[in-house]
């Protein structure tokens, strides 16, 4: 399953493109439409598909994907249930890799051995947890290198130098850089993410996907020149927003047909 987020990674780079990695909250706007988004944003052209893990602290989250985490928080959505979206979205032909992406406390209760199995069992790819720093995720990450799931370590613009090299050390498959300090969907990604990026490279020939700051056509081609993967989470939670549920599914293909200028037909 790393391996399958390592050979996605390959083939956009293969076909002269950054990859492109979605982001959706896990029960937002129900529960019962997740599975259906997941199909469409691989149809509209996402490499890979980050599903958010809700959680009733989110702080590394803005203000958008702070509400539809409430929303799913409210609807009860667990870390099981995430599971079973997946689980729901593979028998449907879901095959791009999607990594769950949150924060520690919902592994740490569901069990980080379990979590990582059921995962690996469910047709995840990996991991992203914003709050467990590479250096302090020595038990999950044995249990993610157990069981074939791939746990995806962060470096933002505070990171030091110093501890770059330790934290890419900790990577599988890909690096998530964070663009700008703060939270998601704050401010534009910085023309000089490309100095961040230039800088993590030293350290790492995997590839390096940038998220935080990143909404519209003009800043995912920027970041697409600078790095191997565009990250873009609030401005697909803002099309679901954009109008009427019934659509929402509808409308985040079209966001991401756009954006990236092809669909996962290849058109």
């Amino acid at each position: 399953m790393s391996e399958r987020l390592r050979a996605r990674f390959a083939q956009a780079k293969g076909e002269g493109r950054a990859a492109f990695v979605a982001y959706v909250m896990a029960g937002y706007p129900e529960p019962s439409l997740t599975a259906p988004m997941l199909l469409e944003l691989e149809a509209g052209g996402a490499d890979v598909i980050e599903l958010g893990v809700p959680f009733t602290d989110p702080l590394a989250d803005g203000a958008t994907i702070q509400r539809a985490n409430e929303v799913a928080v409210a609807a009860g959505v667990t870390f099981a249930d995430c599971l079973g979206m997946v689980r729901e979205a593979r028998a449907r032909g879901l095959t791009v890799p999607l990594v769950l992406m949150g924060y520690d406390n919902p592994l740490l209760a569901y069990g980080e051995e379990r979590a990582a199995a059921d995962a690996a069992a469910a047709g995840a790819d990996g991991f992203i947890v914003v709050d467990l720093p590479a250096d302090e995720a020595g038990t999950f990450r044995r249990a993610c290198a157990e069981h074939g799931v791939s746990f995806v370590p962060l470096i933002a613009p505070t990171t030091a130098a110093e501890r770059m090299g330790e934290v890419a050390a900790a990577a599988d498959s890909f690096i998530y850089c964070v663009s700008v300090t703060g939270t998601t969907g704050g401010a534009a990604v910085p023309p000089e993410v490309g100095d961040l990026v230039a800088t993590i490279r030293r350290h790492t020939e995997l590839p390096i996907a940038v998220g935080f700051g990143v909404s519209t056509e003009e800043q995912v081609a920027m970041v697409g020149r600078v790095a191997e993967g565009v990250v873009v989470g609030s401005a697909i939670i803002a099309a679901i927003e954009g109008g009427s549920v019934e659509g929402c599914v509808d409308r985040v293909r079209s966001y991401v047909e756009r954006v990236t200028g092809r669909s996962g037909n290849g058109v």
